[in-house]
């Protein structure tokens, strides 16, 4: 952690809804003036599309059907935990870009399934922003969760979870609904034994709940609205987190725990905004103190 260049990290499986967290982090920045360095969790992967499917394979091969980008060794965590080391340090650290598909590789100039080249982010920067997967992990040889000062959990009830990446997969990439759920079978034993504990070392969690029936999430035609969804907002710690404050401003809203408020769906901007901004604030703050 460090007082000097700030990191936060924002956490979920893929279909959890990071994307839109990550956008509102963003309004966050802009409205303040905040300049932040952006890692997405993608570009530490350790394989590329066509070698990962091989690898996939290698591991078929040998009896194992787990591996998948869940996966610890699917990834180079060693690399990020060194470039959030590199940049709590010394305000700089270097990634690089995942390309998805034909769009972002007219964007890139690197076709699809491929990396960009490693460069250098930070110059100037207030802060370190990471989206991904594995930003809160925590092995005997690796503690990124540790690196971090402020962790977000973006975990979704699960059924919810595989609705909300069926149809992301979909429609976004072209994938049947089987292709996804095979993807769904092999993630999970990384699902529990690598994503879930790190919700466990997360500062806040936003967990969406839907208030309508996803039991067969496989043949669900429509993603839950926020209309139609709860959100479980749980603070590791509660200490200095002014929950009448909260619940004032977030009309439906109401504590089921002493450290969990409930609030309405379409009201997740609104809680995020009010519960994120000071806390971005004073990292900053701290920050340019330092400095």
């Amino acid at each position: 952690m460090s007082t000097k260049h700030p990191i936060i990290s924002v956490v979920g499986s893929s279909g959890a809804g990071t994307s839109t967290v990550k956008h509102t982090f963003e309004q966050i920045f802009r409205r303040d003036e905040i300049s932040a360095a952006m890692i997405e969790g993608d570009a530490f992967h350790r394989f590329d599309r066509a070698d990962m499917k091989a690898e996939m394979q290698r591991w078929l091969d040998s009896g194992d059907q787990t591996f998948s980008h869940f996966s610890i060794e699917a990834n180079i965590l060693d690399e990020l935990e060194a470039q959030f080391e590199s940049y709590a340090a010394t305000g700089h650290c270097r990634s690089r870009t995942y390309v998805h598909n034909e769009e972002e590789a007219e964007l890139h100039g690197v076709a699809p399934g491929k990396f960009t080249q490693w460069q250098e982010i930070g110059e100037g920067s207030d802060l370190l922003f990471y989206e991904g997967l594995h930003g809160a992990v925590k092995t005997d040889s690796i503690d990124l969760a540790g690196k971090a000062d402020l962790k977000i959990g973006v975990v979704p009830v699960i059924n919810l979870e595989w609705i909300q990446k069926i149809h992301r997969d979909r429609s976004a990439r072209g994938y049947t609904t089987g292709a996804v759920t095979d993807t769904i079978l092999r993630r999970m034993h990384a699902y529990v034994s690598v994503i879930c504990p790190q919700f466990s070392e997360t500062d806040i969690n936003f967990q969406r709940i839907p208030t309508v029936d996803t039991s067969n999430p496989f043949v669900a035609r429509w993603i839950p609205t926020a209309g139609e969804s709860l959100v479980v907002v749980r603070f590791k710690s509660p200490k200095g987190i002014d929950f009448p404050y909260l619940v004032s401003m977030i009309q439906g809203s109401w504590m089921s725990r002493a450290n969990s408020i409930v609030i309405p769906g379409d009201k997740l901007d609104l809680a995020m905004q009010l519960i994120l901004t000071p806390m971005i604030r004073r990292l900053v703050e701290n920050d340019r103190r330092a400095r």
